[in-house]
């Protein structure tokens, strides 16, 4: 059976799974693989698995492994052996290793192999020691293929942190941390013990290195976070924040944008973290000059004003050279570009609020 990571590891969180046989996990995101181990631990823990970790260091470790299913424990009732490294087996363990997959099955046993490798293309699948995973264990797809995955992903470990965060909040958090699975993740971590201290010490002590630790996750009461709840929790220690730049961008204070802009900077405000603030902003005037309803796009009614004011100050013509702008700014702060990010920074913030430097090509 083959499976992507989002359609099996929720399955594994669940309190009753079958983890005997042969399991292929392939993908170039370590902390899939990390996710995975640590959702089939407590399996094999409340099953009285002895889990093992073995290197391959060529062909010949495949023996190790064979050796370590074989033996047998007077205090175990079976083996879990976590393999890593990309040596492929030959034919006779290729052989051996579908003995053992199918005597998995009929119950002859209940040890487990889980073998976690670099992500595999379509060749390398067709190939013959590939077979006995696909053919009789269970191979993941530890990779991410786009955005709604990633999402869904941190949600659910949102979830086990006992959080829950709204659309706006969420869209913060991905800005944030650049789209990056570790760093979100870490933020969610840091986040819970803010907002759900004792969810996030029970997560911590049901790491990897608790080797004790046999818990499925179970259904909390989410403690619901909106976008006001993480820019709190985001915030340095800047005299102002991005919800005061954007005051002052939507009524048109080009002065107070200047003075928010340049404590922003001194105080190592987060680039990314006032570009959200800038593109946040400029997509919903564009919007509203399109005809759509504040209260559809989100708006808050005590900032509807604010928005309103800004748009009489701009026209379609103004806001169509936005999207190019904003992409100057996302270049410049991933460094594809020499122009300063802060610069361009506060060229878009004072073009919000009315006061255009330069032409924008």
């Amino acid at each position: 059976m083959q499976h992507t990571f989002i359609q099996a590891y929720p399955k594994l969180l669940q309190s009753s799974v079958a983890v005997a046989g042969l399991w292929l996990a392939h993908g170039d995101e370590p902390l899939l693989s990390q996710w995975l181990i640590d959702a089939l631990r407590p399996h094999w823990r409340a099953q009285n698995y002895a889990i093992k970790r073995i290197e391959l260091i060529s062909v010949k470790s495949w023996q190790e492994v064979l050796s370590e299913l074989g033996s047998q424990s007077l205090f175990d009732d079976a083996s879990a052996v976590i393999v890593t490294g990309n040596h492929k087996p030959d034919k006779a363990v290729i052989a051996e290793l579908e003995r053992f997959a199918v005597e998995a099955q009929t119950g002859a046993h209940s040890h487990s192999v889980l073998w976690l490798t670099p992500k595999q293309d379509k060749r390398s699948q067709s190939s013959k020691w590939f077979a006995p995973f696909a053919q009789y264990g269970t191979v993941i797809d530890c990779n991410l293929y786009n955005e709604q995955q990633r999402q869904q992903l941190l949600q659910i470990q949102a979830q086990k942190f006992g959080l829950r965060l709204s659309q706006e909040a969420w869209q913060l958090l991905m800005s944030h941390t650049e789209h990056h699975l570790l760093s979100a993740y870490q933020t969610l971590w840091r986040l819970s013990y803010l907002f759900a201290p004792q969810l996030a010490t029970s997560n911590s002590d049901n790491n990897e290195d608790n080797e004790h630790s046999n818990s499925f996750t179970q259904p909390v009461n989410n403690v619901t976070l909106d976008i006001a709840d993480l820019q709190a929790a985001l915030v340095s220690d800047a005299q102002f924040s991005v919800f005061d730049l954007s005051d002052a961008m939507l009524a048109g204070n080009s002065t107070q944008v200047a003075k928010i802009m340049f404590q922003l900077k001194s105080t190592d405000e987060p680039t990314t973290l006032v570009l959200w603030a800038i593109s946040k902003d400029m997509r919903q005037i564009i919007q509203l000059l399109d005809g759509q309803d504040p209260q559809a796009l989100g708006i808050w009614r005590s900032k509807q004003g604010l928005y309103q004011q800004a748009c009489r100050r701009q026209s379609k013509e103004q806001t169509s050279e936005w999207p190019a702008l904003l992409y100057r700014c996302d270049q410049a702060i991933k460094g594809l570009i020499r122009q300063p990010a802060w610069e361009l920074l506060l060229q878009a913030a004072l073009e919000l609020a009315g006061k255009r430097l330069f032409t924008i090509r």
